[in-house]
């Protein structure tokens, strides 16, 4: 079964939150203090977010990825990815975190069937990274990467979010290490998800991005995989990784977006920056999978043709990433 929208877009990727929790606070993801802690039944169960990828997967869905949040926080999320991995027709399982847990689960996770690991490795040097982070250990997550591939993993792939004097001077350290390591590379356009004075300062384009590296490396394209995400992808000749972009403000990808999104309480989205939501509460609580997939199928027909945010225009309101699953 395929699962398209009004526009004729395959959607076959849900990205699927199982906390808004962090053990990092990013500040271009998360306020200094952290976010008011919800009350238990605020979150959804993984009973009830099991309902929901096994409803997907019927519809069409074939990728999901787990994410938060830092999804590992969260009590229980092996025995959780080993349910998952179990679903009939999921094809591709993924998870995407922030490392700091890896070295000690890694092996666990990939038992579990988890399938590909995301790393968010923002910096290579440990005091620009404790910078970001608000404290972050870059050893550990560094351990973390070794761990994954020693348990089974692939190299892992590397989440880089590119901001102007900060960690711009890093970008050819980051495209080595698809030569050494042979990490898939994702170098991501600073994207203001809470309005800000003067956020275009952090931004640096995906193509200056790549004018930066060609110019020590020769680049060539690389086609990209049936569940792979937005990224423009390239390899430097004779690396195992590759590198890529994510041009959400530079140029907007929405023409071939293949996903929805669902939060951690049960509040479903066609696009992350949209501000239509659909609440999914009502189908879990009790359980009604027949109504709960008539909704899902209405968010994928309502998916809007493109987001309306670029270099000089912001529309959506104010959210942090941990809220809604990156």
């Amino acid at each position: 079964m395929q699962l398209t929208d009004s526009l004729g877009r395959n959607i076959n990727y849900l990205r699927l939150s199982v906390t808004d929790r962090c053990n990092m606070r990013c500040f271009y993801c998360m306020p200094k203090e952290g976010i008011v802690k919800k009350g238990h039944d605020a979150v959804l169960s993984f009973e009830e977010l099991q309902l929901i990828a096994e409803t997907a997967v019927e519809l069409g869905i074939e990728k999901i990825r787990i994410t938060g949040g830092e999804p590992l926080v969260r009590s229980g999320i092996v025995g959780f990815l080993a349910k998952l991995s179990a679903i009939p027709g999921l094809k591709h399982l993924a998870l995407t975190t922030n490392g700091l847990q890896l070295a000690d689960m890694a092996a666990d996770l990939y038992k579990a069937g988890l399938q590909r690991l995301n790393v968010s490795l923002d910096s290579l040097n440990a005091a620009t990274f404790a910078e970001i982070t608000r404290g972050g250990d870059l050893v550990k997550v560094l351990a973390g990467l070794d761990a994954a591939e020693k348990a089974g993993f692939p190299p892992p792939k590397i989440n880089v979010v590119i901001m102007r004097g900060i960690n711009d001077a890093e970008i050819l350290s980051f495209a080595e290490m698809t030569r050494l390591r042979g990490n898939s590379i994702r170098f991501i356009e600073y994207m203001p998800v809470v309005k800000e004075d003067g956020w275009q300062k952090y931004g640096i384009s995906g193509e200056e991005i790549l004018e930066r590296i060609a110019a020590s490396y020769p680049l060539e394209p690389v086609d990209k995989g049936l569940y792979a995400g937005p990224s423009r992808d390239f390899r430097i000749p004779g690396a195992m990784g590759s590198i890529g972009i994510i041009t959400a403000i530079s140029g907007h990808f929405c023409s071939d977006c293949n996903r929805i999104r669902v939060t951690s309480t049960g509040q479903a989205k066609g696009c992350l920056f949209s501000d239509e939501k659909t609440d999914l509460l009502p189908c879990l609580r009790p359980p009604n999978p027949e109504k709960l997939a008539g909704l899902l199928r209405g968010i994928v027909s309502g998916k809007q043709e493109r987001h309306g945010i670029s270099c000089d225009s912001y529309q959506h309101k104010n959210f942090t990433m941990a809220q809604v699953g990156g």
